[in-house]
């Protein structure tokens, strides 16, 4: 009996430290054995933490300015009074006589939103999200000692929600900020914020992932620190006592914190807080391509071998693209000696660099890889092209594969912006279930471009139409790959 109480006292000693155990009736020899061979580690204690980097953090409450339409308790009789007395200066004839006017209210601020922010520097400067400051009158921040200040927008940019606004202060306690590419995926990080409005609230959790992409211009800290509406603009902090990020989403379908939250990575925060500092707007670099993905299948069928880098469905006219040479169908596979993997990629490398820089860029076309030079522009909005292919007889068709095409005349290549190609004026068959069109323009089979009609007639003899194999086409103002497949 004895034996088995030390058993649980030791259970229960494991359990308080921190460790997850399973009691079981074994040997007392055995457990000592086990116990003996496993390093005891405790929880994290974030009080030292909290301590250091919880007076650099504040409270944002933003206001908006709301007029009221007319005076308060205005009868609509007395609304027409007093517009005949603002017109014509004088009382509206039959008028009632009323009791004395009282005056209109004035602007009133009212609550619009909270949430929270972190400083920069200790002047001042503090930085949070740009969708916690949008649209507000008046941005109202509160240290911890509970002095206020009314705070103006130095700079918002929408793209990576990053905002810093400025207040008359100095000798604040100012953040330090970390180095990202130390952040490990599994190692604990802390928030502290002002969820639903409850002041210097923390947190504290992992980094469940890195690099994680949602479809948005930056890629995100994955974590599962608890975040909430408020908690939006504050920090999340390494154990080193950094900020690495800013807390900034959280995936739910409940409106609440659902165990995943995303910040944004602090380099990238703190690039775009410079420019904001430096001229209140965030410069981003153009070339004025659209792209898509490029699958494995399409890899293989032009040689390119794994799935990698980005296809140019389109190029805009006059753009920095077309001036260096890039062409719908082209595969980008480097941007200024970076890889590009994914279609996320390359609008972050283009985004990141300076307007009027002078880059290498390299593309894969028809069978091989070209080393090109681009100078990047500042970004714009995209323009969008309505050109629409005229039709005319067919001239010409490809049977096995379902297609009957014709030739382009000169004013569809220089409303296309290509140099050849033929026109899809038929589909059926195997093209068809590819996905090719009728309207479609062809201008390249097999990494063999199509010029003319001559050509695709010369290109069509030789295709081993057995064989699966790789069309470009264009489509409106874009081009992609299809893979034909041979009827079975």
């Amino acid at each position: 009996m004895l034996k088995q109480h030390w058993i649980k006292t030791a259970a229960s000693v494991a359990l308080a430290s921190g460790l997850v155990a399973v009691l079981a009736w074994v040997p007392a020899g055995t457990v000592m054995a086990q116990t003996s061979s496993v390093a005891v580690r405790g929880l994290p204690d974030f009080t030292d933490l909290v301590e250091q980097v919880g007076p650099s953090v504040v409270n944002i409450r933003t206001l908006e300015k709301v007029r009221p339409s007319a005076p308060a308790g205005a009868t609509p009789d007395e609304e027409m009074q007093e517009l005949f007395r603002r017109f014509f200066g004088v009382p509206m004839p039959n008028a009632p006589r009323q009791a004395p006017r009282q005056p209109r209210p004035q602007e009133e601020a009212q609550p619009r939103g909270v949430g929270s922010g972190f400083i920069l520097s200790p002047d001042g400067f503090i930085m949070t999200n740009a969708h916690v400051v949008d649209g507000a009158d008046e941005v109202m921040v509160t240290l911890t000692d509970k002095r206020e200040f009314k705070a103006r927008i130095v700079g918002a940019d929408k793209r990576t929600d990053v905002a810093v606004v400025k207040i008359q202060a100095t000798g604040l306690p100012a953040v330090r900020v970390g180095d990202v590419s130390r952040l490990r995926v599994g190692e604990w990080v802390m928030a502290i914020g002002s969820p639903f409005g409850l002041e210097n609230t923390v947190t504290a959790g992992i980094v469940s992932a890195k690099q994680r992409d949602t479809g948005d211009y930056l890629s995100f800290i994955q974590t599962d620190v608890a975040i909430n509406p408020g908690n939006s603009g504050g920090p999340l902090i390494n154990m080193r006592g950094e900020v690495v990020g800013i807390n900034s989403q959280i995936y739910s379908r409940s409106g609440g914190f659902m165990g995943i939250s995303f910040a944004i990575p602090m380099d990238e925060a703190m690039r775009v807080s410079e420019q904001l500092r430096t001229s209140g707007r965030v410069s981003r670099g153009r070339i004025g391509v659209q792209i898509a993905p490029v699958t494995k299948e399409v890899a293989e069928s032009i040689g390119l071998g794994k799935a990698q880098g980005v296809l140019v469905r389109g190029v805009e006219e006059g753009s920095p693209a077309e001036k260096a040479g890039l062409e719908a169908g082209d595969i980008i596979t480097r941007f200024d000696g970076k890889p590009i993997d994914k279609p996320a990629d390359l609008p972050r490398s283009v985004g990141n660099t300076k307007p009027g820089s002078k880059v290498g860029i390299t593309v894969f076309r028809r069978g091989g890889f070209r080393d090109l030079s681009i100078t990047v522009a500042e970004i714009e909005a995209e323009k969008v092209a309505s050109a629409t292919p005229e039709k005319k007889a067919p001239a010409a068709s490809a049977q096995p594969w379902g297609l009957t095409v014709s030739d382009l005349t000169e004013a569809q290549k220089r409303e296309f912006r290509v140099r050849g190609g033929v026109r899809v004026d038929a589909v059926a068959d195997a093209a068809a279930r590819a996905g090719i069109r009728e309207g479609d323009l062809i201008v390249a089979i097999a990494n063999t471009e199509v010029t003319s009609l001559k050509e695709f007639e010369l290109i069509m003899s030789r295709v081993d139409k057995n064989r699966p194999t790789s069309v470009l086409i264009r489509r409106g103002d874009g081009a992609q790959y299809v893979l034909i497949r041979p009827l079975q």
